[in-house]
């Protein structure tokens, strides 16, 4: 019997007390100290380093020149309708963080059970972050304003204090939301990245029957505007790896009769390329302006950033398919997708170093919905994290035949700057 499969019953107790005791990004509380307790249980000694309250770091140094980062995400996301849900917060597993969690912490085991490490042609850093569900932004705002956070993805709040500094290559893995007849991988996978915009759209308050000509109509003015944004859609290079989608915000007071003097609006802008993107978020203001102007109204945007793009590293998912070719647990691979509209801060690593994001079946149910579940628990903690086992090792192995590159920390705070965070 394998470790993997020794290890497969503490999994199953841990995973199901994650799954029902899910928590929001940054609020982790639970699931950190959860993570704490399995590391120790694992190797007494190993020095858990905290960052962000709830990330946890631990380093296993084998002396190489090079470190190989092996994330797992620590958060839940905002789907109150969920059978697992939290009743207070609507905070639930619909996503399967929690299963990134076993599998990072039975590789961990096999390395300490056996004494793996020396097999390895790299230093290992297991990084469990917090924040990766671009939700509960009210709070996060809150949080920023009081100088407690900087970003509100946790990957780039790690990035912002050096957690990734000494880290040369990343490998993640993520749930993959579709049904399966047979236990299937995905690779060579790319994600896009994303920034919101938010519209505020002011005009003059009249009564809608006495005085109309008085006033000037601010949901008129947001109308334009979405109809500008259709007509937009016509102009896009590449459409297919761009989307945006405008919606009304926030509360509606007028009264019936009253011209509506204000109007909040916000769109995504989901995007490939950096600098297109960039183009796109000054045209939106330009429409904005010039729609705004046509009805004598007047306008302001903000810009809150999101992910950026990931760029999956095909070097290293050639050496994950080699693992997949010689194992006989798994019958599928995905490899042929290209991209995905899906975003995650997995991209913003990626920006830094050669990254790769593993995905794997085992569920059914909508990603992210209410329905979301784990059917098949031996693969996804047992099967699957030897096979990831086995391909950080085949990577870490064969590291002259990946591209290599390093962007400081300071490029991409740069970057980021550039798509609208603050300085």
């Amino acid at each position: 019997m394998s470790s993997f499969q020794e290890y497969y019953p503490r999994m199953r107790e841990l995973a199901d007390y994650l799954l029902n005791n899910p928590e929001l990004g940054y609020k982790e509380y639970k699931t950190s100290e959860a993570i704490e307790e399995a590391i120790h249980e694992i190797t007494p000694m190993a020095k858990a380093e905290r960052f962000c309250n709830t990330g946890i770091k631990v380093v296993f140094n084998n002396h190489q020149t090079k470190t190989i980062g092996i994330i797992a995400e620590l958060d839940s996301l905002y789907q109150p309708g969920h059978r697992n849900a939290d009743s207070e917060t609507g905070a639930a597993q619909a996503c399967g963080h929690y299963t990134q969690v076993t599998i990072a912490l039975a590789i961990m085991n096999e390395l300490v059970k056996n004494k793996r490490i020396g097999d390895f042609g790299a230093n290992l850093a297991f990084i469990f972050t917090p924040a990766e569900e671009f939700v509960d932004l009210e709070w996060r705002k809150k949080q920023k304003a009081e100088g407690k956070i900087t970003y509100f993805g946790g990957k780039q709040e790690a990035i912002k204090l050096g957690v990734f500094d000494d880290v040369d290559y990343c490998v993640s893995v993520h749930a993959i939301g579709e049904d399966f007849e047979r236990r299937t991988i995905e690779i060579n996978c790319d994600l896009a990245g994303f920034n919101f915009q938010y519209f505020d759209f002011f005009g003059k308050a009249s009564h809608a029957a006495f005085a109309p000509e008085e006033g000037v109509n601010a949901q008129s003015i947001a109308t334009l505007f979405t109809t500008a944004l259709a007509f937009k859609r016509q102009q896009l290079k590449n459409p297919n790896q761009i989307r945006f989608n405008p919606v009304m915000i926030g509360d509606n007071t007028e009264s019936i009769n009253v011209i509506p003097d204000h109007v909040s609006m916000g769109t995504d802008i989901r995007y490939f390329d950096v600098e297109y993107a960039q183009q796109l978020m000054k045209q939106f203001n330009q429409a904005a302006e010039g729609c705004s102007l046509a009805l004598g109204g007047n306008f302001k945007s903000e810009t809150q950033v999101g992910y950026l793009p990931l760029r999956s590293n095909r070097d290293m998912n050639a050496l994950v398919k080699n693992v997949f070719l010689r194992n006989d647990k798994i019958s599928e691979l995905i490899e042929n997708r290209g991209y995905t509209m899906a975003a995650g801060d997995i991209g913003d690593v990626s920006y830094l170093m050669p990254t790769i994001q593993i995905g794997y079946g085992g569920w059914n149910g909508t990603i992210h919905g209410s329905d979301f579940k784990l059917v098949d628990p031996i693969f996804v903690l047992d099967i699957f994290p030897e096979f990831v086992f086995n391909s950080i090792l085949e990577i870490s192995n064969n590291l002259n035949k990946i591209r290599f590159y390093h962007r400081t920390r300071q490029e991409y705070l740069e970057q980021l700057n550039k798509m609208g965070a603050e300085k």
